[in-house]
């Protein structure tokens, strides 16, 4: 017969496989919605406003690239999570790969539409991509550390060469010359971040949550959460919904007409 501390382990471990979802990823892709919508709105002053602020280089690129990095990181962690709960094949990653790759691709579309730029290979295209590339290296944990940090350190290079070519090379970082896109995130050197953030899920989270962290969220962290747990809806709604606020109050014109 189980002992009753062995039974409540069990019963925990079976919750945990069952989809339970742990607060602290939750919060943590919270914060990073927050500074994306931060960031937008900082860009749509500066595209569409005309104010003078220089959302594309200096410190909100760096700030641009410190929120993509958090979100990749925290989809690493969240495919650890997801592969230390059971492994149902390959399947499920193809599918919701393909799902988040086609949310990118109707990006891409309403931008061309509304003349804002080209989305050729943004956040989007890459999360999907790199949920179906990194379905061989899911419990891996040194391993993908150090591939991580070698596709990034090369994708690093391969951007120091300010490579222009073909526009079938864009998901490795080799952009069409004349090419100006508002979102772009080439597998090299990005998947190099889900693939470290991988290596920290695996870490954190491969035998199960660890004990240290509380089962209870602490307040502070509570408002976050319902933006972590619907960090997809908001990222697809939240610019149009902030471009046409800032339109309407006269913040900004788009001249669309």
């Amino acid at each position: 017969m189980m002992p009753r501390q062995a039974e409540g382990e069990s019963a925990k471990r079976a919750t945990t496989k069952s989809g339970s979802r742990y607060w602290e990823v939750d919060a943590a892709r919270g914060v990073a919605i927050l500074m994306m919508v931060v960031y937008h709105f900082t860009y749509d002053l500066y595209a569409f406003g005309g104010y003078d602020v220089d959302a594309v280089s200096g410190f909100w690129a760096r700030f641009a690239d410190s929120t993509a990095s958090l979100f990749l990181l925290l989809v690493g962690v969240s495919l650890a999570i997801t592969a230390a709960r059971g492994d149902g094949g390959f399947r499920p990653y193809l599918l919701r790969g393909l799902r988040i790759l086609v949310y990118g691709m109707l990006l891409t579309a309403v931008f061309l539409v509304f003349g804002m730029g080209i989305v050729a290979f943004g956040i989007l295209h890459l999360i999907g991509v790199s949920i179906i590339l990194a379905y061989p290296f899911l419990k891996l944990k040194l391993t993908n550390l150090v591939l991580g940090v070698a596709v990034f350190a090369v994708g690093l290079y391969v951007q120091a060469g300010d490579p222009t070519g073909s526009p079938w090379l864009l998901p490795l970082g080799v952009v069409p010359e004349g090419w100006a896109m508002p979102d772009y995130r080439p597998l090299l050197p990005w998947f190099g971040v889900v693939l470290i953030g991988l290596f920290i899920g695996n870490v954190v989270y491969g035998k199960g949550r660890p004990a240290r962290f509380p089962a209870r969220s602490p307040v502070v962290a509570r408002p976050l959460l319902p933006l972590g747990r619907n960090s997809l809806a908001i990222y697809l709604v939240h610019q149009p919904l902030l471009v046409a606020l800032l339109t309407a109050l006269g913040v900004v014109d788009l001249n669309l007409f």
